[in-house]
């Protein structure tokens, strides 16, 4: 069994619990879907446990929609939901992202598994065997692509301007370097592909526990109260 994808489901749903706390305590419908979509994360990486041990079609089908699909599309509507102002807007995009998600999961469980299932290796990462063995239609295909891109520009471009704008106000320094973090975070799994298309299959399980770690750490920084570091910045960055 690789040791990766164990520790990264273990450090996952450590995230998702202290989000979800979080959102018992405060509220915010950025923190509960937050927390949705680091389940996604978490589920995504405990196939790949599962994986390592055996073969069975329901993880292979639900590790590649929690994990290709599904995982950037709710992290990133966390941060849509952060950002936007206008009243309904964000829930309305919610909404549309929901249905877009039962559409995957109804394709993606009818989804035809090829004879190829017979000839997988446990030992080897699921990442490099998927392709032979999971029959992808056009459309699950096209879903794969806009959600992730979607996902990718929301969560990662949200932490990118909210960094920004605290470095242009030149406060809560803890916060800008937060947000640095989660964005640097979030690249990691959005790069896994290339990691696969290069032949590094190992890659993808080492940039997922990289990308949580990070975002993780971020999530922490940024919802910490530092007030004399806080103010120690502006007068460093005011001279």
């Amino acid at each position: 069994m690789n040791p990766i994808p164990v520790l990264s489901t273990a450090v996952t749903f450590s995230f998702a619990a202290a989000v979800f706390r979080r959102y018992l305590l405060r509220g915010g419908a950025h923190l509960l879907i937050w927390s949705i979509g680091l389940v996604f994360y978490g589920l995504g990486t405990l196939t790949e446990v599962l994986l390592s041990l055996s073969f069975s079609e329901s993880a292979l089908k639900l590790w590649y929609l929690s994990g290709a699909i599904l995982t950037a599309a709710w992290l990133g509507q966390g941060t849509l939901h952060l950002l936007v102002r206008k009243k309904g807007l964000a829930w309305r995009i919610t909404a549309g992202l929901a249905l877009a998600s039962l559409t995957a999961v109804v394709l993606v469980a009818m989804a035809p598994i090829t004879s190829a299932a017979a000839t997988f290796q446990p030992s080897l990462p699921v990442s490099g065997q998927y392709k032979a063995i999971l029959i992808r239609s056009a459309a699950v295909t096209a879903l794969t692509i806009l959600m992730n891109v979607y996902g990718t520009l929301t969560l990662v471009g949200g932490a990118v301007y909210s960094a920004y704008l605290f470095w242009r106000k030149r406060v809560l320094a803890h916060r800008m370097l937060g947000n640095i973090l989660i964005a640097a975070g979030a690249m990691f799994p959005a790069m896994a592909g290339s990691f696969v298309k290069a032949g590094l299959a190992d890659g993808l399980y080492v940039s997922e526990l990289l990308g949580v770690i990070l975002m993780f750490i971020g999530f922490l920084r940024v919802t910490s109260t530092q007030p004399a570091k806080t103010a120690r910045f502006a007068t460093q960055t005011a001279e």
